[in-house]
């Protein structure tokens, strides 16, 4: 079965991780810890950590006492900012099939595409993660 809205196993792990450290605060979780609850790749969630580390939403800390914790609060850390750190800076400006030319004098989709995307940007930016503690 498909699905109209796809997210990536690297956003989902994203998302789903920094859950996991918005409920930990302040403490500091480690990618294994993280990984045996999602049920996921400690290599891959530990890429997926690295963009969100670069991105500025964690920090990490190494040694015995290390691990991943929130640079901001779950209050001002939305969907958005973790869906972008991962997947990079929606543009909505631009055809969402990735054309540069409407083969047709006017889009058939006319402005609704870009209405359910500016909606789906919107509910994003409003998810904080303070949302699930």
């Amino acid at each position: 079965m498909s699905s109209l809205l796809n997210v990536s196993e690297s956003t989902f792990l994203a998302l789903h991780g920094m859950v996991i450290l918005a409920k930990a605060a302040p403490d500091k979780v480690r990618v294994k810890t993280i990984a045996l609850e999602l049920k996921a790749s400690e290599a891959h969630l530990a890429k997926v950590f690295q963009k969100l580390s670069k991105a500025g939403l964690v920090r990490s800390l190494r040694g015995p006492a290390g691990g991943y914790s929130l640079v901001d609060s779950p209050e001002n850390t939305s969907f958005l900012n973790i869906y972008e750190a991962i997947e990079s800076k929606i543009n909505i400006e631009v055809c969402p099939f990735g054309k540069s030319e409407c083969m047709y004098d006017t889009c058939i989709f006319d402005s609704s595409i870009t209405e359910l995307a500016t909606h789906i940007l919107d509910t994003f930016r409003n998810i904080k993660l303070s949302k699930y503690l």
